[in-house]
């Protein structure tokens, strides 16, 4: 007597034993190749020639799967449900017939053929035939099959997600900036593992020429704790990070080093020495870091989560054209920009919202000829406010009417004479404006937003 087993249907994994197969029995799986599967299975075997195929370039006119990828879809059966769990695979031959393309739904059938008694050894046939009826893989599979009873719930298995669909963007950042030259950076007190690894990896990617500030004796210790060299990188000798950050700056003064990196000190420890220099433009300082995540893809930049805890509308002019500027200098000709909210939930602390309503007015002329994707984000670390150096000019804005805020009534209609203001001073308020001046601060508030969202007529 046969049987027939669909794994799709089962609740619970249940093995059978060699006592229970006998010579007939099939199970059988259906699966649908996905451009995950492909990438998930390159990830896993190192293999990226499939994963990275042209559709129009391959000889076989289409992007196809690797073919032990359909292969271990036989084994998923044998060690599933036939014989099922505790299965051991003893060995396996498989012909490969057709290639599998993406989107194509394969069935994948193993029946026994043959029992030994002595070694509980089971010989099975294996087919794998797609959508269309035409066999894709055959062989054979040659397995121990289990003597107890196992069964167990089926489970979930776990969601993997493979970030290569536009390739690694981080690297095509390396690879752009790559042939502009090493610059010269003063990285300041990277006396810590992290640090002084990130310095010597962006030496060795070609992208830097570092100059460490900081103790030579500590740094030295350091770089042979982690088994890296120091050999031909200049280092700047000093006591600690207070004396390193002044030195940095010094440096970046004289034109000695393009660029600072902070190594292992406080942010505000270098953020002074910064701010007492003259290293500084007529904009507002601003932070910046870019940020790939595997859900998104593309990096994207986020400030100011950093340096200004509440800046105002001109600062975050300028804080968007720093970002802005960053976007270029990685060859993004037309960057976009995304504002939000440094909190989640409405906080009455937080500035009101005519901010947004105010930038959102911003003539042309005062806003950048291109857009970057930033985003505003609570900030963690403050630091001193320089004093404002000369800067560019800014629009003023139009004043609002009154009307549009405050729900003051309709005055009574009455002729053009020189009575006419003395008339009005002495009538009387109407009831609205009375009701309006005796209410509560937080009823202002409401009758305010209530009008503004709908003036009067």
């Amino acid at each position: 007597m046969t049987s027939t087993f669909a794994y799709e249907d089962l609740e619970v994994l249940c093995n059978r034993t060699f006592d229970e197969i006998v010579v007939g029995d099939l199970a059988t799986i259906q699966r649908t190749l996905t451009a995950a599967d492909l990438q998930l299975f390159a990830a896993m075997s190192g293999d990226i020639a499939a994963a990275q195929s042209d559709a129009e370039s391959t000889q076989l006119h289409g992007v196809i799967a690797h073919g032990m990828w359909a292969a271990a879809l036989i084994s998923a059966v044998l060690g599933t449900r036939l014989p099922g769990p505790g299965t051991s695979y003893a060995g396996q031959t498989l012909k490969f017939h057709r290639p599998v393309r993406v989107g194509d739904t394969l069935t994948i059938t193993v029946t026994v053929k043959l029992r030994q008694e002595m070694t509980r050894l089971v010989l099975l046939d294996c087919q794998c035939t797609n959508q269309d009826g035409e066999i894709v893989i055959s062989g054979e599979a040659t397995v121990i099959a289990p003597a107890e009873r196992i069964e167990r719930p089926r489970g979930t298995l776990p969601q993997v997600r493979v970030s290569l669909q536009h390739g690694d963007e981080l690297v095509r950042v390396l690879q752009y900036v790559k042939p502009l030259g090493r610059i010269r950076v003063a990285v300041v007190h990277p006396c810590d593992e992290v640090s002084l690894s990130a310095a010597l990896d962006a030496r060795t990617a070609g992208v830097i020429e570092p100059v460490l500030i900081g103790p030579r004796a500590r740094l030295e210790a350091l770089a042979q704790k982690s088994g890296a060299s120091l050999r031909e990188v200049a280092i700047e000798d000093v006591p600690h990070s207070e004396a390193a950050a002044a030195r940095g700056v010094e440096l970046a003064l004289k034109g000695e080093v393009e660029a600072l990196m902070k190594g292992s000190l406080h942010t505000d420890e270098l953020m002074a020495a910064v701010v007492k220099s003259a290293l500084r433009t007529g904009r507002r300082m601003s932070h910046c870091f870019i940020m790939q995540t595997p859900a998104y893809p593309r990096p994207f930049i986020i400030t100011d989560a950093a340096i200004n805890i509440a800046p105002t509308l001109q600062d975050k002019a300028d804080i968007i054209r720093n970002a802005i500027d960053l976007a270029h200098a990685f060859g993004i000709a037309r960057p976009r920009v995304a504002i939000l909210a440094a909190v989640e939930t409405i906080n009455p602390a937080c500035r009101p919202r005519w901010t947004r309503r105010r930038s959102a007015r911003w003539p042309t002329a005062a806003r950048s000829p291109a857009r970057s994707s930033t985003a505003r984000s609570p900030s963690t670390t403050p630091c001193p406010r320089p004093p404002r150096a000369p800067r560019e000019s800014f629009p003023k804005w139009p004043a609002q009417p009154i009307s549009s805020w405050f729900p003051i009534s309709k005055p009574a209609t009455c002729s053009r004479s020189s009575s006419s203001t003395s008339a009005a001073r002495r009538a009387p308020a109407s009831s609205s404006a009375r009701a309006f001046r005796s209410s509560s601060p937080a009823a202002r508030i409401r009758a305010r937003r209530v009008s503004h969202r709908a003036p009067l007529p």
